[in-house]
């Protein structure tokens, strides 16, 4: 198992993840519900300066990806409330909703504030229309942080990230030293 980032709240990803799969009906390819993650991951931080999920960014041979969610959908076991408790185990490449009746409406989902629901639906309705490997080219051609790892894995800095959306480097250094901060805060007092 891979180090732990301590801002990783899994509770907050699986609830994320179900967002996704409900408004798409219940289940998703694997690797768009991890694109659509990612995207909205990177959205969130565009848009306030923190992330959803709190997972560390990779780049992979197919985009950019949250590290510990790939690691859950492969399989790694999950904690008490966390996502085996609400995503089922992936089948013929999908994930799908562990229980549908589970969740009535995104209300039901009280670990995500209204502006994760809201970056989550944004995501939906820009990209959710995508196939699978359309969103691999998306993130591969639009997503400047990703770096092609030939084969393996590369961290994605916050710093590297906060660029590639816009901020001046004076900006992105202050926000990715302000999440490294809650981090060490975080881990201290995990």
């Amino acid at each position: 198992m891979k180090t732990k980032n301590p801002l990783f709240d899994e509770r907050r990803t699986a609830e994320a993840a179900v967002c996704l799969l409900w408004l798409a009906g219940g289940s998703l390819p694997i690797i768009k519900l991890m694109k659509l993650l990612y995207l909205a991951e990177r959205l969130s931080l565009q848009r306030y300066g923190v992330p959803i999920t709190g997972d560390k960014l990779v780049s992979m041979p197919h985009g950019p990806v949250l590290s510990m969610t790939y690691e859950l959908i492969q399989g790694m076991p999950s904690a008490p409330g966390g996502w085996e408790d609400w995503i089922s185990a992936r089948e013929n490449h999908q994930v799908a909703l562990a229980d549908s009746r589970r969740i009535r409406s995104l209300e039901d989902l009280r670990h995500l504030c209204d502006a994760d629901l809201e970056t989550l639906e944004d995501i939906w309705r820009e990209f959710g229309h995508m196939k699978p490997f359309d969103l691999v080219d998306y993130t591969h051609n639009n997503c400047p942080e990703w770096r092609d790892p030939h084969g393996s894995s590369r961290p994605i800095s916050y710093g590297d990230l906060f660029n590639a959306v816009g901020y001046t480097p004076e900006q992105a250094r202050i926000m990715a030293d302000e999440l490294k901060a809650q981090q060490y805060i975080a881990a201290t007092f995990a």
